[in-house]
């Protein structure tokens, strides 16, 4: 890079941005506040490293959370400084599948390895601990991914889990049946690298040795495994020298319950002497009013490092605090406010409605149908979630990985071929190799199966061959096919898996073909072979959870999202709902917690760059009852930074439904009247989550009466629609709250 085009990228910093990114030597914590421009300040880092400083690109490891944000911060970063594409600009998990193909013989596992999901891994536990149900298998996948999250084994204590069940065995049960498939899950991932360099000094020394320049973003979010991981790349412990760069925010840390630990942040300078802390307080996104309601918020937690954002964009408007009679009352306050402000002109895609849990959209989403108010949820079910994809997918798996237990199961007998649980078990035990040594191998399972069909049923045998038959046809095409995409849609045809779905989309109405034929056009960029299949699917396994897939909000609609799922982004207008005590906070929230969910509030805030509305009622249908509320605990602290409209409830609730501050009274939100009349609203009401031990999870679409019974229509994750009478399944059926 020019030393006149590294200047003009320089000149447009702020002073703080400009000594983050021109310091060197010591470690460095970049406290980054909310639109404090941090991703334009690691990007130009890497490109002045590279440009300025002469650092070899190649010794530059940059890490975050999502694809998206590791795409963006390489894009930018190629476009100051060609030379930025040899770095190392990666996610967390992209890097430890990285380094777990390069180390695969020290790590124990195959070169060629695919990734179990939590759904992967559920059923894996169910083959290892047969006496578990699907739901305590579930709960034991959650349980174990945690302990990964904690860099923990079989073999530590792991009480902190609460568990109802011997997690130790089941965690070791597992372990033992994920290694002989030759895959890893997610928490191996990042695990595993820690093990490998703890283990072997020498591949620790190679590590240290590759990356001089080691970099963090939103360091605020990493979990202790992931902390665990970025001390043994950076070897302080070890005494090398090598640089190493966080930037963060401990004022957004707000996935706790994803495994992510505040206190990575807060103990960083602790844990790497010499730290230098530079604040990014600048804020290019709200105004000053804005700014002012969400540092008084997050200034009440007592466990932050502490700082002060300061407008770029002007004093703004005040932020609106409505109180408001009930959950109908505020739903028509947000409509009406968004149905004014488009006829004044502006843009249905300038709104969000933010709330705390998904089930509080079903309000929202009935009452812009009504209005004709365009609109989008955030936070459906992924794409590759879906069954379809699931399916495609394993096939896909098992050719990169013949010995790959999960996608064999998943598809053996998907359409069905007579190859049951029990048949399935036997061409596992036919895998299993008893060496002279005494040790134990496994053999492809494809090979185990061929030599388990002579011994099976007729009907089981010809299922056996038939599905052989299709996997050496695919193996044969596989090396014969030069785009990958027509390779997946000979294995969707030959498989059967397009006329399966194709029933299903006639019988349930779904779009599964549909969604197939989007998984053909997803793969049109990679070639076909090994090389291209992992890559394929590397991208499509390493692309999870933190990812908001946000395309359909694009448009020209109304966002409904929940607050932690805003993290990253902004809105010209932005209304925070809820805001009760049960509610936001939830009930259970005390000490450490109730900081994050002060925390979330304040992401929330700051989400907003124009406008920011904030409401809170007096009662509310909560868990089938009307109850009465008080307003949280947050807006209690923060009153003085917003313009009070409507009658602040006192401690029985408004007691009575008069004028409220202009926007009138009750009987005139909607033609609604009380909140309790306006359909079935008890337990099993329209949105509520549940889960059935035959079907899954799913939520309740629908609820009625039919000749005096209750019934209620269920939409599972699955993509099947099912009817039930409550009363005589209740069993079956289990209530998930938020």
């Amino acid at each position: 890079m020019a030393e006149d085009k590294l200047e003009q990228y320089l000149s447009v910093l702020n002073p703080q941005q400009r000594q983050a990114v021109v310091h060197e030597g010591s470690p460095l914590l970049i406290l980054a506040g909310a639109g404090s421009g941090k991703t334009r300040v690691i990007t130009t880092k890497i490109a002045y490293l590279i440009g300025n400083k002469n650092v070899n690109p190649y010794s530059i490891l940059s890490v975050t959370f999502t694809k998206k944000a590791a795409n963006e911060m390489r894009e930018r970063a190629v476009a100051m400084e060609a030379q930025a594409a040899k770095a190392q600009i990666r996610t967390f998990h992209s890097f430890g599948s990285w380094f777990l193909r390069k180390y695969y013989e020290d790590a124990g596992v195959e070169q060629n390895f695919t990734v179990y999901d939590d759904e992967d891994m559920s059923i894996l536990i169910r083959k290892a601990v047969p006496s578990l149900s699907q739901k305590e298998s579930r709960l034991a996948a959650h349980q174990i991914a945690l302990a990964k999250d904690y860099c923990l084994t079989p073999q530590d204590d792991l009480s902190f889990l609460a568990s109802d069940f011997d997690i130790q065995d089941i965690y070791a049960k597992y372990e033992a049946r994920l290694r002989s498939t030759g895959n890893v899950d997610f928490g191996d991932l990042i695990m595993m690298p820690v093990t490998v360099m703890e283990n072997s000094p020498l591949i620790a020394s190679d590590i240290h040795s590759r990356f001089n320049v080691i970099m963090v973003d939103e360091y605020q979010d990493s979990n202790i495994a992931q902390y665990k991981l970025l001390q043994k790349l950076s070897g302080v412990k070890e005494g090398y020298n090598n640089y190493v760069c966080v930037v963060g925010d401990d004022d957004q840390s707000i996935y706790k319950f994803r495994g992510a630990e505040v206190q990575n942040i807060l103990g960083f300078s602790k844990q790497f002497p010499g730290t230098q802390i530079i604040r990014l307080e600048r804020n290019y996104r709200s105004t000053s009013k804005i700014l002012d309601a969400a540092g008084i918020v997050v200034g009440k937690n007592q466990d932050r490092l502490g700082k002060t954002l300061v407008a770029d964009r002007g004093e703004g408007k005040m932020p609106v605090l409505a109180y408001v009679p009930d959950q109908n009352a505020e739903v028509t306050f947000c409509s009406e406010l968004i149905t004014k402000a488009v006829a004044a002109g502006g843009k249905y895609s300038d709104w969000a409605i933010l709330y705390r849990t998904n089930a509080q959209s079903l309000g929202f989403e009935k009452d812009f149908l009504h209005r004709h108010i365009p609109y989008v949820v955030v936070g459906s079910l992924k794409f590759y979630e879906r069954e379809e994809i699931k399916d495609t997918l394993a096939y896909l798996a098992l050719c990169a990985n013949p010995r790959d237990e999960i996608s064999f199961r998943r598809i053996v007998n998907k359409p069905s071929r007579g190859l049951g649980d029990k048949t399935q078990d036997k061409i596992l035990e036919k895998a299993v190799i008893n060496n002279a040594d005494g040790t134990t191998s496994y053999t492809s399972l494809l090979q185990a199966c061929r030599d388990c069909a002579p011994e099976l049923s007729k009907k089981a045998g010809e299922g056996a061959q038939a599905f052989l038959k299709i996997y050496d046809e695919l193996v044969a095409s596989f090396n014969k096919s030069k785009k990958l995409s027509d390779f997946i849609e000979l294995v969707i045809k030959k498989s059967g898996l397009d006329e399966y779905h194709q029933a299903s989309d006639e019988i349930e109405g779904t779009q599964r073909v549909a969604n197939l034929q989007e998984l053909i056009n997803s793969a049109v960029p990679y070639e076909c072979s090994v090389d291209g299949l992992t890559a394929f699917l590397d991208a499509i396994n390493l692309d999870r959870t933190l990812e908001l897939q946000n395309e359909e909000a694009d448009g020209e609609a109304v966002t409904l999202i929940t607050l932690h799922n805003t993290k990253g982004l902004e809105y010209n207008r932005v209304v925070i709902t809820g805001l009760e005590q049960g509610v936001f906070p939830r009930e259970d929230k005390l000490g450490a917690d109730l900081e994050e969910e002060r925390r979330l509030f304040y992401v929330g805030i700051t989400r907003a760059r124009d406008e920011l509305y904030v409401t809170s009622t007096a009662q509310r249908i909560l868990y089938g009852s009307l109850r009465m509320m008080s307003p949280s605990i947050f807006i209690q602290e923060s009153e003085e930074a917003f313009k009070v409209i409507g009658r602040k409830p006192s401690a029985f609730g408004y007691g009575g439904f008069g004028g409220y501050g202009g926007y009138g009274g009750h009987t005139a939100y909607g033609g609604y009247g009380s909140s309790t009349r306006s359909g079935y609203t008890g337990k099993w009401a329209a949105g509520t989550k549940l889960y059935h031990d035959d079907y899954g999870y799913g939520v309740v679409t629908k609820a009625y009466y039919n000749e005096g019974e209750l019934v209620i229509e269920v939409q599972f994750e699955s993509g099947g629609n099912k009817k039930f009478l409550p009363e005589y399944q209740s069993k079956a059926l289990q209530i998930i709250k938020d």
